[in-house]
């Protein structure tokens, strides 16, 4: 038994070790590819201004691609996990973080929202698998936070998508053109929604227009 813990322990300290190793090369590539699209970087860059080899970047990645994915994977991990914190707050504070959390990742990691927004080179699935799940994270927050639940029926998911989408659209011209502050941008958006969910409620009265602050958008 002591012959199996012992073996059993170097496999541990090796994972352990493998873990971290590899969420340094994703926190190395966060910083690369922060505003610097994919087809601008090597393979042979990422390795030297990370000061790894690149044989190492591919034992954990794979392949440029993998490890692009793997950022970007990493990045929207963060968004995503924020957007769904915050229960207790009040509905409308919990809906201003998130989007000002939104515009935030948008504004640092430039390149990668935009692969995300863009759905990479042509009709990326892995990307656009990526997007949707940044979308469904959004709109379940913005449910729980409006309606009390996340299983909404299709009219008001369809109202907050489309929300979602013009949200898109506007950071993208927004990073691109930052000609008004991120506070602005967050009320902006904010008041928009409050459109939408008027919207909502006018074709479906069971879903009423429940944000204080959106009512008087």
């Amino acid at each position: 038994m002591s012959q199996q813990r012992a073996a059993v322990r170097p496999r541990a300290r090796g994972t352990e070790r493998s873990v971290a190793r590899r969420a340094e090369l994703l926190a190395i590539g966060r910083k690369l590819f922060a505003d610097t699209s994919y087809d601008a970087l090597s393979m042979d860059d990422i390795a030297r201004q990370a000061h790894v080899a690149k044989g190492l970047i591919y034992y954990y990645f794979q392949s440029k691609r993998g490890y692009y994915l793997a950022i970007i994977q990493d990045s929207v991990a963060d968004l995503v996990t924020f957007a769904a914190s915050g229960l207790e707050l009040p509905a409308v504070d919990r809906v201003q973080r998130t989007v000002d959390s939104y515009l935030r990742f948008a504004e640092h990691h430039q390149a990668a929202y935009r692969t995300i927004v863009s759905g990479g080179v042509g009709f990326d699935t892995e990307v656009h698998a990526i997007r949707d799940g940044v979308r469904e994270a959004i709109i379940d927050t913005i449910a729980e936070g409006a309606y009390g639940r996340s299983d909404i029926a299709p009219l008001a998911r369809m109202g907050l998508l489309s929300w979602v989408c013009s949200v898109e659209g506007a950071t993208l011209d927004w990073i691109d053109r930052p000609e008004l502050s991120r506070d602005t941008m967050r009320d902006l958006l904010v008041k928009m929604l409050g459109g939408s969910l008027r919207a909502v409620a006018e074709l479906d009265p069971s879903y009423p227009a429940p944000l204080p602050a959106c009512r008087n958008a």
